[in-house]
């Protein structure tokens, strides 16, 4: 592991939220400097190393006000979280700056991630408080894709809500390759909506 490596604590889904313990996300947004959605790095450059922390993290969109990454535990392949880069402990907290780039930026995931995954269907979920199935007390939205189930007939199986469902550790090669491409689909929906107008 490199010296400059820092440790999260390890994630326990069913731990209930602690104000003294590190706040992962606040780790997250200070190892990683913002970068033009526009132009993302490619995937072998030092400022969107995933391992720069443990476990490692990987970075779909990072500017001055939010950053999203990959779910450590997924529901599904491409599930992202964002999050405000302050901590802000519940949706309440954040600014109206804060909460305008939030809604933009999770319009703009959304269309990435169906581009990334290819998956049509998704869920936006956002939980506040311990009572509601917040893990990590810093705000965020679970942004998962919903791959249809019953059409490959698993009609006993089902996704379920609020972080409550099957969940895996996420597969570092998996990921790095899935975040890249998220990056470029990002850049790629920002371009086709300036074409149109749409920014």
């Amino acid at each position: 592991m490199p010296d400059n490596t820092k440790l999260i604590p390890p994630f326990d889904p069913g731990a209930i939220p602690s104000d003294s313990d590190p706040c992962p996300f606040c780790a997250i947004a200070a190892s990683y400097a913002p970068f033009p959605p526009e132009h993302p790095p490619p995937s072998y450059h030092p400022d969107i190393d995933p391992d720069k922390l443990v476990p490692a993290a990987f970075v779909v969109l990072s500017t001055p006000q939010l950053i999203a990454f990959l779910d450590i535990m997924p529901l599904s392949t491409g599930h992202l979280l964002l999050c405000p880069r302050s901590h802000r402990p519940k949706l309440t907290d954040v600014t109206p700056q804060e909460a305008g780039d939030l809604g933009a930026h999770l319009r703009l995931l959304s269309a990435a991630l169906v581009r990334a995954t290819g998956v049509p269907d998704w869920n936006v979920v956002q939980n506040n408080g311990a009572a509601a199935a917040q893990v990590v007390g810093h705000v965020h939205y679970h942004l998962i894709p919903r791959p249809e189930i019953r059409a490959s007939g698993r009609f006993s199986e089902s996704f379920t809500m609020f972080g409550r469902g099957v969940r895996e550790e996420l597969d570092d090669d998996e990921a790095a390759r899935l975040a890249e491409k998220l990056r470029k689909s990002v850049a790629e929906v920002l371009e086709e909506e300036a074409k149109r107008g749409r920014l």
